[in-house]
C-alpha cells in the first residue's frame, strides 16, 4: 500500500512499490507520477537500473526529469509558441527561447492522485486545467503502470474539452550496470531515419536517413568513440512503420551481458539522450554520483515540435477523441 515519503507545497507525497513474481520491484511517487527506483535481481543482488534519489526531497530542485511523466507536451516546442485553429499560444520558455517538457510547472512537477493500486499495478490521475502552462483546454490524464515478471507496461490516456497538443512521455534514465557510464551499452533501434535538428535542438522539419551517419544504430553497437570519448546523442529517431507491438523498437545490452532492455511502443518516434549533460549536485540512489553519460533516456513519443511541423505526425487531440499511448519495457 502507498506510504507517505515527503511533502510538497503542503501536500503529502506517496510512494507505491510494485513487485513481481520474478523479484523485480518498481517504486513510483505521486510527484510527477515518476519511477523513483527500479530494481532487478542479478546474481543474487538487487541492481538499480534507473537513475533516481533515495529521498523525495532531492527531486524538486535536483532532478533532470528522473523517471517522470513529462508533458503536457514532452520534448521541445520551438520559440515556446504554436498556432492552433487560428489562435496563437505563448508558453513559458524554460530552455533558452524554447519550451521543454511542458514547462517549469508541467505535469512532471504536479502531484498526481492514486486512483487504483495493487501489488502489481497502479493507476494515477491528474487534472490539468485550461491555461495551465499556456495550453488550451481542460485535460484529464491517467497513467497505469502494470508489472508482470520482468516487463513493465505503461498505458497513458487523456481527454480534453478543447483541441490541444498532447505528447505524454515516461522519462527514465537507464543504466543496466547500476553505476558508471553507459557508453559501453550495446544499442540498436528500429529506425532508418531521424528528424534533423537546428539551433536549440529544434527540428528543421527535414527527415533524413541514418545510413552512413553516426546515428545509425540499426546494427547493435556502443556509443564509445574510437578515442575513448563518448558520442553525444540527443535526437529523435523516426521508428520504422513496418512493425507491430510484438517487435521491440529499441534494445540495450549491459556491457557484461547480464541484462538486456527491450522497449515496445505504438508511438512514431524515439528520443534518445545519453545523458552527456548530466551533472547532479546531490547523491543519487545508494549514494551514487551522476555525471556525464551516467544514464540513457529512451523516450518513445511523438516527434519534437510536431505542433509547428504540419508534415510530422499530429500531436493535436480534440474532444471527439481519446489520447492513447502504450509502451512496455522489459529488463532481464
Amino acid at each position: 500500500m502507498a506510504k507517505i515519503v515527503g511533502v510538497f507545497n503542503g501536500q503529502d507525497i506517496h510512494e507505491v512499490v510494485l513487485t513481481s513474481q520474478t523479484g523485480v520491484s518498481v517504486a513510483i511517487l505521486t510527484y510527477g507520477a515518476l519511477i523513483r527506483d527500479w530494481r532487478v535481481p542479478v546474481a543474487g543482488e538487487m541492481r538499480p537500473v534507473v537513475l533516481g534519489f533515495d529521498e523525495f526531497s532531492s527531486y524538486p530542485d535536483h532532478s533532470p526529469y528522473f523517471g517522470a511523466i513529462a508533458g503536457r507536451v514532452a520534448n521541445r516546442i520551438g520559440g515556446a509558441r504554436f498556432t492552433l485553429d487560428g489562435a496563437v499560444y505563448d508558453l513559458p520558455a524554460n530552455e533558452g527561447p524554447n519550451h521543454l517538457h511542458g514547462g517549469p510547472e508541467g505535469i512532471a512537477h504536479q502531484i498526481w492522485r492514486i486512483a487504483e493500486e495493487s501489488e502489481t499495478s497502479v493507476t494515477l490521475t491528474l487534472f490539468s486545467p485550461d491555461g495551465a502552462m499556456g495550453y488550451p483546454g481542460n485535460l484529464e490524464i491517467a497513467v497505469t503502470y502494470r508489472l508482470e515478471g520482468n516487463r513493465l507496461e505503461i498505458d497513458f490516456a487523456a481527454e480534453t474539452d478543447r483541441p490541444t497538443p498532447v505528447n505524454i512521455v515516461q522519462h527514465n534514465y537507464f543504466n543496466l550496470m547500476g553505476l558508471g557510464d553507459v557508453l559501453d551499452h550495446r544499442l540498436s533501434f528500429a529506425a532508418g531515419a531521424y528528424t534533423e535538428l537546428g539551433e536549440g535542438q529544434i527540428p528543421t522539419g527535414a527527415i533524413l536517413p541514418t545510413k552512413g551517419t553516426e546515428l545509425d544504430f540499426r546494427e547493435a553497437r556502443t556509443m564509445r568513440q574510437t578515442d575513448g570519448s563518448g558520442q553525444k546523442i540527443d535526437c529523435n529517431f523516426v521508428l520504422d512503420t513496418r512493425r507491430d507491438q510484438t517487435e521491440p523498437v529499441a534494445m540495450a545490452e549491459a556491457p557484461d551481458g547480464s541484462l538486456t532492455l527491450r522497449i515496445y511502443t505504438d508511438q512514431p518516434g524515439l528520443q534518445v539522450y545519453n545523458g552527456w549533460k548530466l551533472d547532479v549536485a546531490v547523491s543519487g540512489l545508494d549514494g551514487a554520483h551522476y555525471h556525464a553519460f551516467s544514464g540513457l533516456c529512451l523516450e518513445d513519443q511523438n516527434f519534437p515540435d510536431a505542433i509547428n511541423n504540419p508534415h510530422f505526425p499530429s500531436s493535436v487531440v480534440t474532444p471527439e477523441e481519446l489520447y492513447r499511448h502504450w509502451c512496455a519495457i522489459e529488463i532481464g
